[in-house]
């Protein structure tokens, strides 16, 4: 089974159409409709449910979710080896969670081009998972995640701690109320639940997070519902950096339980003294 074979069976099924599934890819659609024949009697199912092709079969819809997962991956691994070619002098490639962005990461990206000005640089956003999957997947030569990890070469290095607080609306009581709330007070109002909360090690946390009805996976998106002044939640203090005057982050009382913030770095790189001149940048950059 080849990888052009998932293109050609991934378009149909995207476009839900022979002949401009066959435009996009160049090909005629006799080509493509043996193509697709192949594929079906390779695996003795069908994959559409008629010769219209808009419509996929039970094994079809696995297929293609597979295929789309295998073809990301294929054309990620192309642009990667693509922009090795271009940049023989040096490449590093960085994954980072979001909120490190607004702190010391871009200084210290642009001190880094400072040293070596023929250097390529990707950054990359995501979360913490995704950036630990990065450096294993030699995706990433360097991350920023939140937490503690043990991944195999993979060298981890505390960066900073921050506390918790809490965030809302700048007109949602809670901001406008002189006492720091606690969290008796901050679990009355509706919260959103995410996937920092993890980071917290007390009853009553894990409790809301169980309880809470709605969980926000994306830090804009959490952002953006607090300032409806109708929602809150609990982020650590660096992710409520440069915030818009539309939300407020405060102190919670009794609450203490802080952050870790690591810098991982991957022990396989391509050019480990540019490697080894970022992690230094980075470890004597100011992140508070």
């Amino acid at each position: 089974m080849k990888i052009d074979t998932l293109r050609c069976f991934s378009t149909v099924a995207q476009l839900g159409n022979l002949s401009e599934a066959a435009a996009r890819l160049g090909r005629t659609p006799s080509a493509l409709s043996m193509s697709l024949k192949q594929l079906e009697a390779h695996l003795g199912a069908r994959l559409f449910e008629t010769d219209r092709k808009n419509k996929l079969t039970p094994l079809g819809l696995e297929v293609f979710r597979l295929a789309q997962v295998q073809l990301r991956q294929f054309d990620d691994t192309v642009i990667s080896i693509e922009n090795a070619a271009k940049a023989p002098q040096g490449l590093i490639k960085v994954a980072s969670i979001p909120s490190a962005a607004g702190l010391a990461l871009p200084r210290s990206i642009a001190a880094l081009m400072d040293l070596h000005p023929h250097l390529k640089v990707e950054l990359r956003d995501m979360d913490s998972a995704m950036v630990a999957e990065a450096l294993l997947n030699g995706k990433a030569d360097v991350g920023i995640a939140s937490g503690n990890q043990s991944l195999n070469d993979v060298e981890c290095i505390t960066l900073f701690e921050d506390t918790f607080g809490l965030l809302c609306g700048a007109a949602h009581p809670l901001a406008l109320q002189q006492t720091p709330p606690s969290l008796h007070e901050v679990f009355k109002h509706p919260f959103m639940s995410n996937k920092l909360c993890g980071h917290i090690d007390l009853a009553d946390v894990r409790n809301a997070l169980a309880d809470a009805k709605l969980t926000v996976h994306n830090t804009h998106s959490l952002i953006a519902m607090a300032q409806t002044n109708n929602w809150v939640t609990i982020l650590p203090k660096s992710v409520a950096y440069n915030l818009s005057g539309k939300l407020n982050f405060r102190a919670i009382d009794g609450l203490n339980d802080r952050r870790t913030v690591s810098l991982l770095i991957s022990q396989r790189a391509r050019f480990p003294k540019v490697l080894e001149d970022f992690s230094k940048l980075l470890l004597q950059s100011d992140w508070t």
